[in-house]
Parts: structure tokens; sequence; C-alpha cells
């Protein structure tokens, strides 16, 4: 996580969304190629998560999107003990009837104490396909560093058997337009704990 960890989009004077990159992982620790394998985060990585939670405690939060991956919510847990509002983020668990029926909370005092956590596979890590898992210096020894380049940054050229950024755009801006979109245009502040590409996926969308 860099210095550039978070970025703001405000909507209106009630509503913003707030992008916030997930910490290191230990495969990042390990310089592997992670995508979709599910990794916690790395010591250094929960450490990022508690610095980009100091960063953004100021900004009261509605909501929180997260990807359905570990070192995503990870850091969005870590991230909100910084909060002074000290609200608990709860994962809503809508996957199933009877998993949002084993998870209800009765009491509305404790849910205005709460903050609803919506995790989406729509916003993981692009898929790495036939790299996921291997390391990233040897894999740019075995097939050059130019190849890996573009698989990593190119466009529309995805890696083999996996997702290049335009196809990992389509699922995000689809699930950002149905699902965050109007959350926030109702006044929403919401946060968003994803990878990277979502921060520059943000742009293209906005």
């Amino acid at each position: 996580m860099s210095s550039n960890c978070y970025s703001v989009c405000s909507y209106s004077d009630e509503a913003a969304l707030i992008l916030i990159r997930y910490g290191e992982s230990l495969w990042n620790e390990k310089n592997l190629f992670t995508g979709c394998v599910d990794v916690p985060l790395s010591k250094r990585g929960i450490d990022e998560a508690i610095e980009a939670g100091k960063r953004i405690r100021s900004i009261p939060v509605d909501l929180i999107f997260t990807s359905a991956l570990i070192q995503a919510q990870m850091t969005a847990m870590l991230a909100m003990t910084q909060h002074p509002r000290k609200k608990v983020p709860i994962i809503m668990h809508n996957e199933s009837e009877q998993a949002r029926e084993w998870s209800q909370v009765f009491s509305e005092d404790t849910k205005k104490q709460s903050i609803p956590v919506i995790a989406a596979w729509q916003l993981n890590e692009r898929m790495y396909g036939e790299l996921q898992g291997l390391n990233k210096q040897e894999t740019a020894d075995r097939y050059g560093k130019e190849q890996v380049h573009e698989w990593r940054r190119s466009y529309d050229v995805p890696p083999p058997n996996g997702e290049g950024l335009e196809m990992c755009a389509e699922r995000a801006v689809a699930y950002f337009r149905d699902q965050i979109e109007p959350q926030l245009l109702s006044g929403k502040k919401c946060y968003d704990f994803s990878s990277w590409e979502f921060t520059d996926i943000h742009y293209y969308v906005s």
C-alpha cells in the first residue's frame, strides 16, 4: 500500500465514495502472483491497513463494500478499528436465505452502532489465470519482462486463461452501477476496500 492508499470521490454535499487499496498479502510479500487466490495480509499489510484507517478516520461512513477475498476484508476490519465513532463492521451474509436468517441482528440500538459490510466477488482482484502462485521474477525470466508487463498492465491483453483489465473493469463497473451508485445517489458515504485496479476503474466510471 503506497502513500496514495485511498482516493475520495464526492457525489454531492452528502454522499462520497472512498476507495481504499488493501494491504500487502503474504503472497505479495513472497513476490507471487495472487489474483483470486484467497491469501491473508502479511504483518506489513496489517500495519498498512491500520495506517489507512488513521488517514480516513475523519471521514464518516455509512456502508462498506469489499471484495470477497480475505485480504480486502481484513483491511476493512482493521482500518475501522481506527474510526472514532467505534461502530462495529458486520459482514452481511446474503448468499442464501438461511445465511440471511442466521445473521440477523434484532436490536435496533446495536444496528445503529454497526456498519454493514457487503462482500462481492465482482470487486475481487482480477483473476491471473495460469500465473497465480508463480513467482513474478521467475515468470519474467521465463517469458521476458515485456510480455509479463503486457499481461499485468495492458488493458485488453489477459494473462494465460486469466482476466485482462478490460474484463475486470466490465464486472466491477457493472457492480458499481447496480449496487454502489444507488447508495451514493441516496446520500450514503461508502468505503470500498479492493485492489489498485478499482482505483483506476473509479476514474473510468466517474
